[in-house]
């Protein structure tokens, strides 16, 4: 088998990307780009997540459905295609649509870490933005830019993808990642109203940010997620008061309807994470303002001196 190889170095357009299987956990991949780190994957144990987001993600993607049910899955950013992969698992033939903006990187990755057979994942190539702005069926709106064309959209199925596939999801992660920040213009109120356009009555919207304390993008941006979605909890793996703390992941979670996470926070597993919803998560945004096109920031930058 091709994954069977130690390094593989990816050929991408002015960026260097790497796989670079684990000497202690064979199988085992981890995807950087630039330097960067992106995802991890196992190509022998799928359901074995490395980072404690994917983790909480996964648990709610296990909650949002009868075990072995299918689950139509929507990932806005591919990465190795990790959870795509963990939904294969758990859920074989869920009907499955990537978001990837790079197709080299797409292409590179599924050619070296192949989805397994009877997968059915589908892939857009053009940015998430460009293609959630897209019109749907029985929309009446202001003229939007179509999506680039999805070239290479059969690559995992023999059948190519297009906006319109796009609807109705019952689950949608949202891993938008510029090297290592998320833009403003698919972290804005805009953003998201097109997100929820394209979400099931019931369906679940996981979005991955990374910040630290005083945590104001994430305050933000959980802000901004109430003003779209009527359920928004947030999850935390560091103490929200820790003033020293780390940078590192915050996931929160948006429906219309009650999030099961809530109903049973027991889904986040032990030791449990910091999590915040209801007259918590109220005080926690505080004043902090909603996000739009005109009034967004992109999320912290690592590299900062302040993180360091």
């Amino acid at each position: 088998m091709a994954w069977n190889r130690r390094v593989f170095s990816l050929s991408l357009d002015n960026r260097k990307a790497k796989l670079v299987q684990s000497r202690r956990h064979p199988g085992r991949y981890e995807l950087s780009v630039d330097g960067i780190a992106q995802s991890v994957v196992s190509m022998t144990e799928p359901t074995m997540l490395e980072y404690a987001y994917t983790q909480h993600i996964a648990r709610a993607m296990d909650a949002a459905a009868e075990p072995g049910a299918p689950l139509f899955t929507v990932h806005l950013g591919a990465g190795a295609l990790t959870l795509a992969r963990y939904v294969e698992a758990t859920r074989a033939g869920s009907p499955q649509l990537v978001v990837e903006f790079e197709p080299t990187l797409y292409a590179a990755v599924t050619a070296a870490l192949p989805l397994p057979a009877g997968s059915d994942v589908r892939v857009i190539f053009g940015d998430a933005r460009t293609v959630a702005d897209a019109e749907l069926p029985g929309e009446k709106r202001s003229p939007a830019p179509p999506s680039p064309a999805p070239t290479l959209g059969a690559a995992a199925t023999g059948r190519p993808a297009v906006d319109t596939d796009w609807a109705d999801a019952r689950f949608t992660v949202v891993d938008l990642w510029d090297a290592a920040v998320i833009r403003h213009r698919v972290a804005s109120q805009e953003f998201y109203r097109r997100v929820a356009a394209r979400s099931a009555a019931a369906g679940v919207v996981a979005v991955n940010l990374l910040d630290g304390h005083p945590f104001e993008y994430s305050r933000r941006q959980a802000a901004t997620l109430r003003s779209v979605f009527d359920h928004v909890a947030v999850v935390l793996d560091a103490e929200p008061e820790d003033d020293e703390g780390p940078l590192g992941n915050v996931v929160i979670f948006a429906s219309d309807e009650p999030l099961d996470i809530v109903a049973t926070p027991d889904l986040l597993g032990t030791p449990r994470p910091s999590f915040l919803h209801d007259s918590a998560l109220t005080s926690w945004i505080a004043e902090a303002r909603i996000m739009t096109d005109a009034d967004g920031t992109d999320s912290p930058d690592p590299d900062d001196p302040v993180w360091n």
